[in-house]
């Protein structure tokens, strides 16, 4: 009788199901590996560059969304949403890099800055930056997902926008902490949920959607 010599190169069958195991295993780390949205875009650095300066525009462009509330000098504007929504699709550190470029290119005397607020408005601008990097990092760990999870991560960067934004105010104004917070957050809660709702039904349907792909 024959000798049948066996191929080591050639894969077991079992060999087999354990590769397609792997290679599934593997597909499915990638996608959890998209950890915000414009991770789903090709590319890498100019991607990046061009994510960062996007955001810088779109920041600028919302300010011009600009009007006073009587008896406040803070304007309502849709900064803190270009800002939050930032945040969450581009992550930290794009997101943080554009609310710089932003904030530099402001001061430089591009005339983006909120018109109506003046020097009193500069302490929001900086929340901006602690905002849009927090609510990145936190979009990054799946804080964008579902809508719960949403409404806690914008909650969140709200407050830090008026955590750097009211102590600001007081020093410009002159004012107390108790007036600060009378001109510089009440009259905006309102808009501000209003906001916080919108994202907490867009980014949780982006998702879903790009899910579908």
């Amino acid at each position: 009788m024959a000798s049948t010599s066996y191929d080591s190169s050639r894969p077991h069958p079992e060999n087999g199901h354990e590769v397609r195991m792997e290679n599934t295993m593997a597909n499915i780390s990638a996608v959890g590996k998209t950890a915000v949205l414009s991770d789903l875009l090709p590319g890498s650095r100019v991607r990046d560059a061009i994510l960062v300066v996007g955001a810088a525009l779109l920041t600028g462009a919302a300010a011009q969304v600009s009007f006073l509330i009587p008896g406040t000098p803070v304007p309502v504007t849709l900064q803190t949403f270009a800002a939050l929504f930032a945040g969450a699709a581009l992550g930290f550190p794009r997101a943080f890099l554009g609310m710089s470029l932003y904030l530099v290119l402001g001061q430089l005397g591009v005339p983006w800055l909120a018109p109506e607020g003046g020097n009193a408005t500069l302490g929001y601008v900086v929340g901006f930056i602690l905002a849009a990097s927090v609510v990145g990092a936190l979009s990054q760990r799946g804080g964008d997902r579902t809508p719960l999870r949403t409404i806690a991560t914008m909650a969140l960067g709200t407050l830090l926008i008026y955590a750097a934004g009211v102590p600001w105010l007081m020093v410009a104004t002159g004012s107390d902490l108790g007036g600060a917070i009378a001109d510089g957050m009440v009259p905006f809660l309102l808009a501000d949920t209003l906001k916080i709702l919108v994202a907490a039904g867009v980014l949780p349907l982006a998702w879903k959607l790009a899910g579908r792909r």
